[in-house]
């Protein structure tokens, strides 16, 4: 009876494969780093909760206490660390008790990241510091105070939530800061696995679709979610990299090619609305431009309907009509709740300056340059411009495939795309 005991427990080792291991992750209070957190925690694995937010959060939701309920409500330990990865006596602070509760650290994973999706010009260098700080320099010094822990680990780990390093200026041309810090940490895997070849496996991991977390929901607003996959795709894909050995290093991960090497094949299951057309996430093709116009003949973006498609050549122009659609579909309300002016550089056949007053009375729009400061700036093609506003692009795929470039108030920009799908059903 005894022997039969003993042959189950060791199954149960063999199924729970990070079962008494310590993770620290970095960020892990929400998103993809908490996902990876509850992953590790059904194991019975000891997770080291290294998080900025101590308190709720207005908009984002998850504190670092109550991702150690979540961890601990699944089977795991949990250790809650108040950490701005900024900080190296905060990060110290927190890995020697990491160190002292835990007896060690086995897997390391820089998830903190920071991003601002602005050009050059419009980016504030306090946003610089910041991604630079947090994504570049934070991986790095946090790997720095975590690796002689990792090297007594029968199986260390790093893993750095980054992408491939693709060169095309493509990648640079419309966020050029952000690429340069995101890339830092993707840099250090390159260097790092080399370094501690043998000693400690440092790869990287990145999705191939956007994922679905309350930073995604700030960035393309509410109505992006359906087009994402669930963090547990990323949690999966982790996962499976902690129970390759050591010598699998150096590697650039991409979640779903990866899960299809461990026998994974159904992946609607990762969708937050299976079936659904994907929003591909940054970084990884070659052609941005063709990536998108592959995603509108799958259905992300519709072609016009028959009929639709020639629009009658009156003196004004379909943008014009699509103006003077918009100014009549405005309401009091949509103003007070946007709160913001929009102008509009548009070129390509219907060339033109215009603008869209949702700040001021009862709002409008006109032609030419805004009278006083616009919030945002919006620079793309006349036949762009008609397509978004009839529902037949995502602004969000403008913008990751160059098509649309924006200047000014970020959050107001994605309030426009939200303001798109009120107004559709009237223009």
């Amino acid at each position: 009876m005894l022997i039969e005991n003993d042959k189950a427990c060791e199954i149960i080792l063999k199924i729970r494969k990070l079962a008494g291991r310590t993770l620290f992750i970095t960020g892990a209070s929400r998103g993809i780093g908490k996902a990876i957190a509850l992953k590790a925690a059904k194991d019975g694995a000891n997770i080291v909760i290294a998080a900025k937010t101590a308190e709720a959060h207005p908009k984002l939701p998850g504190t670092i206490y109550t991702a150690a309920e979540e961890i601990e409500a699944v089977g795991g330990k949990a250790l809650p660390c108040l950490v701005d990865v900024r900080d190296e006596e905060q990060i110290s602070e927190a890995v020697k008790n990491a160190v002292k509760t835990f007896g060690g650290i086995d897997i390391l994973i820089n998830n903190a990241s920071a991003i601002n999706l602005t050009g050059t010009l419009d980016t504030p260098m306090k946003k610089v510091d910041l991604m630079m700080s947090v994504n570049s320099r934070g991986t790095y010094l946090t790997s720095k105070l975590c690796i002689p822990h990792l090297k007594k680990s029968a199986n260390g780990h790093i893993l750095n939530l980054s992408p491939p390093l693709n060169m095309n200026p493509v990648w640079f041309k419309n966020h050029c800061a952000y690429t340069m810090a995101k890339y830092g940490m993707s840099m250090c895997v390159l260097g790092m696995a080399e370094e501690f070849m043998g000693e400690i496996a440092v790869n990287a991991l990145w999705p191939k679709t956007a994922i679905h977390t309350a930073a995604m929901d700030m960035l393309g607003g509410s109505e992006v979610s359906s087009q994402c996959r669930k963090p547990e795709i990323m949690a999966d894909a982790a996962y499976a990299i902690f129970c390759r050995p050591k010598s699998f290093t150096g590697n650039f991960v991409i979640d779903e090619e990866f899960l299809q090497t461990e026998g994974i094949r159904d992946f609607d299951v990762y969708a937050v609305e299976p079936g659904h057309p994907l929003l591909p996430d940054f970084f990884l093709d070659e052609d941005p431009v063709s990536l998108a116009k592959k995603m509108q003949d799958y259905g992300a973006t519709p072609k016009f309907e028959a009929g639709k498609q020639q629009v009658s050549a009156t003196a004004q122009g379909p943008v014009a009509e699509t103006f003077k659609a918009i100014d009549g579909a405005l309401t009091p309300e949509v103003v007070k709740s946007t709160a913001g002016v929009y102008q509009f550089e548009l070129s390509g056949d219907h060339p033109g300056t215009w603008y869209i007053d949702l700040k001021n009375e009862n709002g409008g729009t006109g032609q030419g340059s805004f009278p006083g400061k616009a919030d945002v700036q919006m620079n793309m093609s006349s036949e762009d411009f008609v397509k978004m506003f009839a529902g037949k692009m995502k602004p969000t795929l403008a913008f990751m495939s160059g098509r649309l470039k924006i200047k000014g108030d970020m959050t107001l920009a994605i309030k426009l795309e939200k303001l798109m799908t009120q107004l559709k059903s009237k223009l």
